[in-house]
């Protein structure tokens, strides 16, 4: 193929070729971009739809797990086999022994209004009587009464800092801790399930089913 000697070309016909060229350039990415553009939405869009079907079909096999299970519940109790101190939690498993359910109580704890009083108290004591003398122990015990991304209180630092509760005798801190403890409580959101089979080496798998916000 000859090559073009450009040098021979007029000015005139030089701004033509440019010009083409950025035409065809624009028309190379207007192509581009539509490709892309259709290859989105035709993926995003049947993703999308798999979602919302796998959606209904995991709501309607919860709803269906909860009747069953709510069942099986009575049943059970009703032969003695679920414990006493069970409050609505037990698991069942198949009679060839490889197959499980269990059904948990899904908590949130919840603290009212008397654990701000109860958190200030605390804090106030902390800032005056632990950090003078030891830092490191006013951050440890300041840590355990930080929120969560949701502006709670999370049960297990609270939990924490209760087995410090003998180290002080001040009345802001006894009395912020009896106030913290009197405050907390547990709602019941509802019933959780786990599915679980036993694999070649005799131990139970579970199946991933995360439908908890359903």
């Amino acid at each position: 193929m000859m090559r073009m000697n450009t040098t021979e070309l007029s000015i005139i016909q030089l701004e033509g070729m440019l010009a083409d060229r950025k035409k065809q350039e624009k028309a190379r990415l207007a192509r581009a971009r539509l490709d892309y553009e259709t290859e989105r939405y035709t993926d995003i869009t049947a993703l999308t739809d798999e979602a919302a079907t796998l959606h209904h079909m995991i709501a309607r096999f919860k709803a269906r797990v909860h009747t069953v299970m709510a069942m099986q519940a009575q049943k059970t109790a009703a032969y003695g086999l679920i414990p006493a101190t069970s409050k609505g939690g037990f698991s069942l498993t198949n009679k060839t022994g490889n197959k499980r359910i269990t059904r948990r109580r899904d908590t949130d704890p919840v603290w009212d209004e008397r654990a701000v009083k109860a958190i200030g108290l605390i804090k106030d004591f902390l800032g005056d009587a632990v950090k003078k003398r030891d830092v490191k122990l006013f951050e440890i015990l300041l840590s355990f009464l930080e929120r969560n991304q949701n502006g709670d209180l999370e049960y297990a630092r609270v939990f924490s800092l209760m087995q410090h509760e003998n180290k002080f005798d001040d009345i802001r801190w006894t009395e912020g801790l009896r106030l913290l403890k009197e405050s907390y409580s547990i709602t019941l959101k509802g019933f959780a399930y786990d599915f679980k089979m036993k694999n070649e080496a005799g131990k139970w798998d579970r199946l991933e089913l995360n439908f908890s916000s359903l």
